[in-house]
């Protein structure tokens, strides 16, 4: 699901981008900063640049639901669904400052527009994707200059998102109950 929601929110955001600029072709990339053997993405240039920063569970759970209902009326044990937050850094990736933030405005424009999407605002979501909240994530100048010095890249101006509630369940039944068929009610006196 991780994969699946990065992927639609690019995808997303690359069309607000073309509808927004009149633009032709992608302007937008789901990609590391930094390849893992140091060199800079050739790739990235000219280009938004979507990374995958942090990954939290939520621990926030409400009162689990394990029991699934089958049709011959037993009833399938699984783990709870799991719910988790993706840190998304958007880096505005242009030789020209100006046109980096001429695409970081439109970045922040779109999230204010679409702080949620779900099946109603979007009709393209993935299946197993009910809703996608999007949070602005403030962090102070210290500790994005430590972000990007972990990552070993130069700053590019950027922003990041919490991209919130992201479901993950694999639907392994781990075991199966019977259902009660009938009750003794003979009670002895």
């Amino acid at each position: 699901m991780i994969n699946q929601s990065l992927q639609f929110t690019k995808n997303l955001l690359g069309q607000f981008l073309k509808n927004r600029f009149g633009l032709d072709e992608d302007k937008i990339v789901l990609n590391y900063l930094i390849e893992p053997s140091g060199n800079l993405p050739k790739v990235n240039q000219n280009k938004v640049v979507l990374s995958l920063i942090n990954i939290e569970k939520e621990t926030n759970q409400p009162f689990y639901i394990r029991n699934k209902k089958l049709e011959d009326g037993s009833y399938s044990n699984f783990n709870p669904t799991e719910k988790y937050n993706i840190d998304l850094l958007i880096s505005s990736n242009f030789d020209d400052y100006t046109e980096s933030l001429k695409f970081l405005d439109a970045i922040i424009a779109f999230f204010q527009i679409n702080n949620y999407v779900d099946s109603s605002s979007s009709s393209s979501i993935p299946d197993g994707l009910s809703r996608l909240e999007f949070e602005y994530e403030k962090i102070s100048y210290h500790q994005m200059h430590s972000l990007w010095t972990a990552m070993a890249a130069k700053y590019q101006p950027s922003i990041i998102y919490k991209m919130k509630l992201i479901k993950v369940q694999g639907h392994e039944i781990m075991e199966i109950i019977p259902a009660v068929k009938s009750t003794n009610n003979n009670i002895a006196q």
